[in-house]
Protein backbone atom coordinates (compact mmCIF):
# COMPACT_ATOMS: atom_id res chain seq x y z
CA UNK A 1 0.00 0.00 0.00
CA UNK A 2 1.81 3.43 -1.27
CA UNK A 3 2.24 6.09 1.89
CA UNK A 4 -0.30 8.54 2.44
CA UNK A 5 0.45 12.66 1.57
CA UNK A 6 0.41 14.25 4.67
CA UNK A 7 -0.83 17.28 2.96
CA UNK A 8 -2.06 20.51 5.52
CA UNK A 9 -5.31 21.47 4.77
CA UNK A 10 -5.06 24.73 3.73
CA UNK A 11 -2.49 23.52 1.11
CA UNK A 12 -4.50 20.87 0.08
CA UNK A 13 -7.33 23.27 -0.62
CA UNK A 14 -5.03 25.48 -2.54
CA UNK A 15 -4.23 22.50 -4.49
CA UNK A 16 -7.66 21.76 -5.13
CA UNK A 17 -8.73 24.56 -6.59
CA UNK A 18 -5.74 25.13 -8.82
CA UNK A 19 -6.19 21.88 -10.28
CA UNK A 20 -9.92 23.04 -10.89
CA UNK A 21 -9.56 26.20 -12.35
CA UNK A 22 -6.47 25.74 -14.73
CA UNK A 23 -8.22 22.42 -15.74
CA UNK A 24 -11.63 24.96 -16.85
CA UNK A 25 -8.93 27.27 -18.46
CA UNK A 26 -7.32 24.76 -20.79
CA UNK A 27 -10.44 22.95 -21.80
CA UNK A 28 -11.43 26.36 -23.72
CA UNK A 29 -11.20 25.64 -27.51
CA UNK A 30 -10.51 29.63 -27.94
CA UNK A 31 -8.40 30.02 -25.31
CA UNK A 32 -9.94 33.42 -23.93
CA UNK A 33 -9.91 34.46 -20.37
CA UNK A 34 -13.33 33.71 -18.26
CA UNK A 35 -14.17 37.47 -17.01
CA UNK A 36 -15.58 35.41 -13.73
CA UNK A 37 -13.07 33.74 -12.88
CA UNK A 38 -9.06 35.50 -14.24
CA UNK A 39 -8.58 38.68 -13.79
CA UNK A 40 -8.57 41.40 -17.38
CA UNK A 41 -9.12 44.76 -16.17
CA UNK A 42 -11.57 45.62 -19.05
CA UNK A 43 -13.89 42.37 -18.11
CA UNK A 44 -13.83 41.31 -15.06
CA UNK A 45 -14.78 44.96 -12.84
CA UNK A 46 -18.13 43.63 -12.17
CA UNK A 47 -16.90 40.56 -10.73
CA UNK A 48 -15.06 41.47 -7.58
CA UNK A 49 -13.91 37.92 -6.37
CA UNK A 50 -11.70 37.59 -9.43
CA UNK A 51 -8.89 39.78 -7.48
CA UNK A 52 -8.69 36.43 -5.49
CA UNK A 53 -9.36 33.98 -7.57
CA UNK A 54 -7.12 34.42 -10.38
CA UNK A 55 -4.22 33.80 -8.59
CA UNK A 56 -5.26 29.66 -8.43
CA UNK A 57 -5.62 29.36 -12.07
CA UNK A 58 -3.11 28.33 -15.04
CA UNK A 59 -3.64 28.36 -18.88
CA UNK A 60 -1.07 25.73 -19.53
CA UNK A 61 0.06 22.51 -18.67
CA UNK A 62 3.57 22.79 -17.91
CA UNK A 63 2.51 26.29 -15.76
CA UNK A 64 -0.48 24.18 -13.64
CA UNK A 65 2.57 21.81 -13.02
CA UNK A 66 5.06 24.65 -12.08
CA UNK A 67 2.25 25.82 -9.66
CA UNK A 68 1.51 22.62 -8.41
CA UNK A 69 4.81 21.58 -7.19
CA UNK A 70 5.22 25.06 -5.85
CA UNK A 71 1.71 24.56 -4.02
CA UNK A 72 2.95 21.41 -2.73
CA UNK A 73 6.32 21.74 -1.33
CA UNK A 74 6.08 25.05 -0.04
CA UNK A 75 2.80 25.04 0.95
CA UNK A 76 3.62 22.09 3.51
CA UNK A 77 6.42 23.97 5.00
CA UNK A 78 5.28 27.47 5.72
CA UNK A 79 1.99 25.79 6.76
CA UNK A 80 3.57 23.75 9.23
CA UNK A 81 6.21 26.05 10.49
CA UNK A 82 3.39 28.74 10.72
CA UNK A 83 0.02 27.29 11.27
CA UNK A 84 -3.02 26.56 8.90
CA UNK A 85 -4.86 30.11 9.56
CA UNK A 86 -1.70 32.31 9.67
CA UNK A 87 -0.36 30.75 6.13
CA UNK A 88 -3.93 31.04 5.10
CA UNK A 89 -3.75 35.15 5.62
CA UNK A 90 -0.50 35.03 4.10
CA UNK A 91 -2.20 33.25 0.81
CA UNK A 92 -4.68 35.96 1.42
CA UNK A 93 -2.29 39.22 1.21
CA UNK A 94 0.13 37.81 -1.26
CA UNK A 95 -3.00 36.91 -3.80
CA UNK A 96 -5.03 39.99 -3.07
CA UNK A 97 -2.91 43.11 -2.99
CA UNK A 98 -0.56 42.19 -6.42
CA UNK A 99 -3.36 41.60 -8.03
CA UNK A 100 -5.08 45.26 -7.15
CA UNK A 101 -2.10 46.96 -7.86
CA UNK A 102 -1.21 45.17 -10.88
CA UNK A 103 -5.04 46.29 -12.10
CA UNK A 104 -4.42 49.84 -11.19
CA UNK A 105 -0.90 49.69 -12.92
CA UNK A 106 -2.43 48.40 -16.20
CA UNK A 107 -5.49 50.65 -15.69
CA UNK A 108 -2.56 53.70 -15.67
CA UNK A 109 -0.70 52.24 -18.65
CA UNK A 110 -4.65 52.60 -20.83
CA UNK A 111 -4.52 56.44 -19.85
CA UNK A 112 -1.39 56.97 -21.03
CA UNK A 113 -0.88 55.16 -23.98
CA UNK A 114 -4.93 54.76 -24.92
CA UNK A 115 -4.10 51.20 -25.90
CA UNK A 116 -6.39 48.83 -24.89
CA UNK A 117 -4.02 45.97 -25.06
CA UNK A 118 -3.10 47.08 -21.41
CA UNK A 119 -6.73 46.20 -20.52
CA UNK A 120 -7.26 43.58 -22.46
CA UNK A 121 -4.13 41.75 -20.69
CA UNK A 122 -4.92 38.72 -18.14
CA UNK A 123 -3.79 39.43 -14.47
CA UNK A 124 -3.89 35.36 -13.69
CA UNK A 125 -1.74 32.61 -12.26
CA UNK A 126 0.88 31.71 -9.06
CA UNK A 127 3.63 34.18 -9.91
CA UNK A 128 3.31 36.23 -6.82
CA UNK A 129 2.48 33.49 -4.82
CA UNK A 130 5.82 31.87 -6.18
CA UNK A 131 8.05 34.40 -5.26
CA UNK A 132 6.15 35.29 -2.22
CA UNK A 133 7.50 31.60 -1.00
CA UNK A 134 11.20 32.38 -1.86
CA UNK A 135 10.44 35.27 0.58
CA UNK A 136 9.40 33.53 3.29
CA UNK A 137 12.17 30.77 3.06
CA UNK A 138 13.98 33.61 3.24
CA UNK A 139 13.05 34.84 6.27
CA UNK A 140 13.08 31.12 7.61
CA UNK A 141 16.74 30.27 6.64
CA UNK A 142 18.45 33.54 5.71
CA UNK A 143 21.92 31.76 5.79
CA UNK A 144 21.22 28.53 4.34
CA UNK A 145 22.59 28.06 0.57
CA UNK A 146 21.41 25.57 -2.33
CA UNK A 147 23.83 24.09 -4.30
CA UNK A 148 23.12 22.87 -7.59
CA UNK A 149 24.99 21.05 -10.29
CA UNK A 150 27.18 19.19 -7.64
CA UNK A 151 28.66 21.95 -5.96
CA UNK A 152 29.23 24.21 -9.52
CA UNK A 153 27.01 26.27 -8.25
CA UNK A 154 25.62 27.76 -5.09
CA UNK A 155 23.40 29.89 -4.30
CA UNK A 156 22.16 32.18 -0.84
CA UNK A 157 18.32 31.77 -0.53
CA UNK A 158 18.30 35.30 0.35
CA UNK A 159 18.77 35.48 -3.49
CA UNK A 160 16.79 33.52 -5.32
CA UNK A 161 14.02 36.57 -5.07
CA UNK A 162 15.80 38.50 -6.97
CA UNK A 163 16.46 36.01 -9.75
CA UNK A 164 13.13 34.92 -10.16
CA UNK A 165 12.58 38.26 -10.69
CA UNK A 166 15.13 38.02 -13.78
CA UNK A 167 13.62 35.10 -15.32
CA UNK A 168 10.20 36.38 -15.66
CA UNK A 169 11.33 39.08 -17.09
CA UNK A 170 13.93 37.44 -19.56
CA UNK A 171 10.64 35.34 -20.11
CA UNK A 172 8.29 38.65 -20.26
CA UNK A 173 9.79 39.46 -24.05
CA UNK A 174 8.17 36.08 -25.10
CA UNK A 175 4.39 35.57 -25.84
CA UNK A 176 4.30 32.37 -24.25
CA UNK A 177 3.21 34.78 -20.52
CA UNK A 178 1.20 37.50 -19.93
CA UNK A 179 2.24 41.01 -19.54
CA UNK A 180 1.16 40.58 -16.29
CA UNK A 181 3.64 38.66 -14.78
CA UNK A 182 6.77 40.89 -14.54
CA UNK A 183 4.15 43.38 -12.27
CA UNK A 184 2.92 40.52 -10.57
CA UNK A 185 6.39 39.04 -9.48
CA UNK A 186 7.50 42.37 -8.44
CA UNK A 187 4.60 43.49 -6.78
CA UNK A 188 4.52 39.99 -4.77
CA UNK A 189 8.17 40.40 -3.76
CA UNK A 190 7.21 43.67 -2.66
CA UNK A 191 3.98 42.92 -0.85
CA UNK A 192 5.48 39.54 0.86
CA UNK A 193 8.10 41.28 2.31
CA UNK A 194 6.14 44.18 3.40
CA UNK A 195 3.49 41.93 5.42
CA UNK A 196 6.66 39.55 6.78
CA UNK A 197 8.97 42.80 7.95
CA UNK A 198 6.04 44.64 9.93
CA UNK A 199 2.55 43.00 10.02
CA UNK A 200 2.74 39.55 10.16
CA UNK A 201 2.14 37.84 13.81
CA UNK A 202 5.14 35.70 15.02
CA UNK A 203 6.22 34.15 18.33
CA UNK A 204 8.85 34.49 20.19
CA UNK A 205 10.55 31.80 21.96
CA UNK A 206 9.29 29.85 24.51
CA UNK A 207 12.07 29.93 27.08
CA UNK A 208 12.36 33.91 26.14
CA UNK A 209 11.23 36.76 28.16
CA UNK A 210 9.14 38.21 25.39
CA UNK A 211 4.99 39.16 25.14
CA UNK A 212 3.28 35.78 23.69
CA UNK A 213 2.92 37.18 20.26
CA UNK A 214 5.12 40.17 18.23
CA UNK A 215 4.25 41.42 14.54
CA UNK A 216 7.22 41.84 11.81
CA UNK A 217 10.67 40.72 11.90
CA UNK A 218 13.35 43.25 12.73
CA UNK A 219 16.38 40.68 12.23
CA UNK A 220 19.05 42.30 10.25
CA UNK A 221 19.31 39.09 8.04
CA UNK A 222 15.79 40.06 6.53
CA UNK A 223 16.47 43.93 6.07
CA UNK A 224 15.58 44.54 2.22
CA UNK A 225 19.26 45.70 1.39
CA UNK A 226 19.81 41.41 2.52
CA UNK A 227 18.55 40.37 -1.17
CA UNK A 228 20.67 42.41 -3.32
CA UNK A 229 24.65 41.82 -3.65
CA UNK A 230 26.77 43.46 -1.54
CA UNK A 231 28.13 46.18 -3.79
CA UNK A 232 24.76 47.41 -4.33
CA UNK A 233 23.55 46.77 0.05
CA UNK A 234 24.63 50.52 0.97
CA UNK A 235 22.56 52.34 -1.97
CA UNK A 236 19.64 50.03 -1.73
CA UNK A 237 19.51 50.42 2.17
CA UNK A 238 19.71 54.33 2.01
CA UNK A 239 16.84 54.10 -0.43
CA UNK A 240 15.08 51.95 1.72
CA UNK A 241 15.61 53.91 5.01
CA UNK A 242 13.95 57.03 2.61
CA UNK A 243 10.86 55.07 1.97
CA UNK A 244 10.47 53.59 5.36
CA UNK A 245 10.47 56.96 6.66
CA UNK A 246 7.36 57.85 4.21
CA UNK A 247 5.47 54.62 5.31
CA UNK A 248 5.54 56.13 8.95
CA UNK A 249 4.93 59.65 8.10
CA UNK A 250 1.44 58.02 6.30
CA UNK A 251 1.43 55.72 9.09
CA UNK A 252 1.02 52.77 7.04
CA UNK A 253 4.14 51.22 9.48
CA UNK A 254 5.11 51.33 12.77
CA UNK A 255 8.90 51.96 13.76
CA UNK A 256 10.20 49.00 15.76
CA UNK A 257 10.75 49.63 19.19
CA UNK A 258 14.05 49.07 21.04
CA UNK A 259 12.90 45.88 22.34
CA UNK A 260 11.95 44.27 19.35
CA UNK A 261 15.32 45.34 18.03
CA UNK A 262 16.94 43.96 21.10
CA UNK A 263 14.95 40.71 20.86
CA UNK A 264 16.44 40.03 17.23
CA UNK A 265 19.85 41.11 17.96
CA UNK A 266 19.81 38.62 20.59
CA UNK A 267 18.87 35.67 19.04
CA UNK A 268 15.77 35.72 21.59
CA UNK A 269 13.18 35.96 18.67
CA UNK A 270 12.03 32.91 16.87
CA UNK A 271 9.11 31.77 14.62
CA UNK A 272 7.51 29.43 17.34
CA UNK A 273 5.76 26.81 15.47
CA UNK A 274 1.66 26.74 16.12
CA UNK A 275 0.18 23.01 16.10
CA UNK A 276 1.91 21.21 13.11
CA UNK A 277 4.71 23.34 13.00
CA UNK A 278 6.59 21.62 16.08
CA UNK A 279 8.89 19.39 13.47
CA UNK A 280 9.86 22.39 11.48
CA UNK A 281 10.94 24.29 14.43
CA UNK A 282 12.24 20.78 15.77
CA UNK A 283 14.35 20.32 12.58
CA UNK A 284 15.94 24.26 12.34
CA UNK A 285 17.19 23.75 15.85
CA UNK A 286 18.61 20.47 15.47
CA UNK A 287 20.50 21.63 12.50
CA UNK A 288 22.04 24.43 14.39
CA UNK A 289 23.17 22.55 16.99
CA UNK A 290 24.68 20.03 15.01
CA UNK A 291 26.56 22.93 12.98
CA UNK A 292 27.82 23.75 16.27
CA UNK A 293 28.85 20.68 17.52
CA UNK A 294 30.33 20.05 14.52
CA UNK A 295 32.62 22.81 14.55
CA UNK A 296 33.53 22.02 18.38
CA UNK A 297 34.90 18.30 16.96
CA UNK A 298 36.58 19.70 13.62
CA UNK A 299 38.68 21.99 16.18
CA UNK A 300 39.22 19.21 18.66
CA UNK A 301 40.47 16.69 16.57
CA UNK A 302 42.54 19.35 14.15
CA UNK A 303 45.19 19.82 17.88
CA UNK A 304 45.03 16.69 19.67
CA UNK A 305 47.64 18.07 22.21
CA UNK A 306 45.75 20.75 23.84
CA UNK A 307 42.59 18.47 23.81
CA UNK A 308 44.75 15.91 26.02
CA UNK A 309 46.10 18.90 28.17
CA UNK A 310 42.43 19.94 28.43
CA UNK A 311 41.70 16.29 30.35
CA UNK A 312 41.83 16.93 33.93
CA UNK A 313 44.13 14.54 36.18
CA UNK A 314 42.67 12.06 37.34
CA UNK A 315 41.85 12.23 41.45
CA UNK A 316 42.26 9.28 43.85
CA UNK A 317 38.82 9.77 45.08
CA UNK A 318 37.22 9.58 41.20
CA UNK A 319 36.53 12.08 39.30
CA UNK A 320 33.36 14.59 40.56
CA UNK A 321 30.00 15.29 38.84
CA UNK A 322 31.11 18.13 36.84
CA UNK A 323 34.44 17.15 35.54
CA UNK A 324 33.01 13.76 34.36
CA UNK A 325 31.72 14.32 30.95
CA UNK A 326 28.39 12.62 29.94
CA UNK A 327 28.94 9.54 28.02
CA UNK A 328 27.27 10.75 24.71
CA UNK A 329 30.29 13.61 24.53
CA UNK A 330 32.61 10.83 25.29
CA UNK A 331 31.56 9.26 22.07
CA UNK A 332 31.42 12.29 20.19
CA UNK A 333 35.25 13.26 20.85
CA UNK A 334 36.26 9.06 20.46
CA UNK A 335 34.87 9.65 16.94
CA UNK A 336 35.76 10.45 13.76
CA UNK A 337 33.90 14.37 12.95
CA UNK A 338 33.38 13.27 9.23
CA UNK A 339 31.90 10.25 9.31
CA UNK A 340 29.12 11.47 12.43
CA UNK A 341 27.71 14.44 10.31
CA UNK A 342 29.15 15.11 7.16
CA UNK A 343 28.92 18.13 5.72
CA UNK A 344 26.48 20.58 6.53
CA UNK A 345 24.52 23.60 4.49
CA UNK A 346 24.64 26.69 7.08
CA UNK A 347 26.74 29.48 5.94
CA UNK A 348 26.18 32.48 8.02
CA UNK A 349 26.55 35.87 6.76
CA UNK A 350 29.56 37.66 8.79
CA UNK A 351 28.75 40.80 6.87
CA UNK A 352 27.15 42.65 9.61
CA UNK A 353 28.44 45.93 9.08
CA UNK A 354 25.69 46.71 6.72
CA UNK A 355 22.10 47.67 9.01
CA UNK A 356 18.59 48.28 7.41
CA UNK A 357 16.19 49.60 10.04
CA UNK A 358 13.40 49.11 7.61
Amino acid sequence: MPPRLNIPPVTRIALAVLGLQSLVNILRSNGDPLPWLSLVPQLSIFYPWTFLTTTLGEYDIISTAIAALTLFHGGRYLERAWSSREFAKFLVVVSLVPNFLCFLLLIAMFTLTRSEHWTRAVISGTTSLQISFLVAFTQLIPAHTVTLFRGVLSLRVPRFPLIYIGLVAVANLTPFISDASLPLAVFGFLTSWTYLRFFKTVFPDLDSSQPTSMRGDASETFAFSEFFPAPAKPFVAALADQVFALLVAARICTPFSQADISAAQGHNFHQRPAPGGVRAEAERRRALALKVLDQRLHAASSNPASRSQSIPPVQPSGPTVQTQPPANVQAAMTSEPSTMLGETHYNPDHDGGEKDSS
